[in-house]
């Protein structure tokens, strides 16, 4: 059953979902925002799983057993990817419900369509709400990759079938590198989601030369670019967390980056 949704509002978006009589819906806590009387809410440690939403039943004590430490490695992910320890679901009841969610800074909100073949990945804190049809996972772009590109460390991984909403901060920009001969090269803070078949990966910023030196340290984007390479659908936001950071320090007096960025930034997060 296709998710009813609308995404509306301009320099921040919220999403407005109808759901149909006994149709879940599930956010990162933290993302809800209002809802109708006869939609249940129900907060839980563990994911859909692909299960419609519902906890597993049988299976006796080696069943729980199982449940358990699946929810245990689940949430044990999240930790260490820095997400949310719980997830919210909203059921219609006795009729039609609608339920509001939005993201945590100004930008735009998009609605992403699972066929079931391909998952999409998106950057830390970028999930909104999804249909309950849609499996949260975490996924690691690996050791040497995270290190060099901060935010590309730890990703949000989306697979199944249904709608899932994603957020981010100012405005987007869909891409793919196959229109730009296979390859775009970007700042890290600036992905926010990328189809399955997009390779991700980070790169030094020049070489270690003169020229290399001036961009890391001079260039605001310090040592490293994220590239993305392939043939797939690529979600940019125009502005990103450190940027929105660096601008309330200077605005609260507190800057201390000065006018180069780069590595004299004093960012740590």
């Amino acid at each position: 059953m296709t998710l009813q949704q609308e995404i509306v509002g301009n320099a921040m978006q919220m999403a407005v979902v109808n759901l149909y009589p006994g149709q879940t819906v599930y956010c990162e806590a933290g993302k809800f925002l209002f809802k109708t009387t006869n939609v249940t809410m129900e907060t839980r440690l563990s994911g859909p799983s692909g299960n419609g939403g519902q906890q597993a039943q049988g299976g006796g004590m080696g069943g729980l057993l199982r449940q358990a430490m699946g929810t245990a490695m689940q949430v044990g992910q999240r930790v260490l990817a820095g997400e949310s320890l719980a997830f919210q679901y909203f059921t219609a009841q006795g009729g039609q419900g609608t339920v509001g969610f939005a993201g945590v800074l100004p930008g735009e909100m998009r609605a992403l369509e699972l066929d079931g073949t391909n998952a999409w990945f998106a950057e830390k804190d970028a999930f909104v709400a999804a249909e309950s049809t849609v499996d949260f996972g975490i996924a690691f772009a690996g050791g040497r990759t995270g290190m060099s590109g901060g935010e590309g460390f730890v990703l949000e991984k989306f697979t199944g079938h249904g709608t899932v909403i994603i957020a981010g901060a100012g405005n987007f920009i869909d891409l793919n590198p196959a229109d730009f001969g296979g390859r775009i090269e970007v700042d890290t803070g600036c992905v926010v989601a990328f189809e399955e078949g997009v390779q991700y990966g980070v790169q030094r910023v020049g070489g270690l030369n003169r020229q290399g030196i001036m961009n890391a340290v001079f260039g605001g984007e310090g040592l490293s670019l994220a590239t993305l390479e392939g043939n797939g659908r690529v979600i940019l936001q125009s502005l990103t967390i450190e940027s929105l950071a660096n601008a309330l320090r200077k605005a609260q007096g507190g800057d201390k980056q000065g006018p180069t960025g780069g590595l004299f930034s004093t960012h740590t997060g």
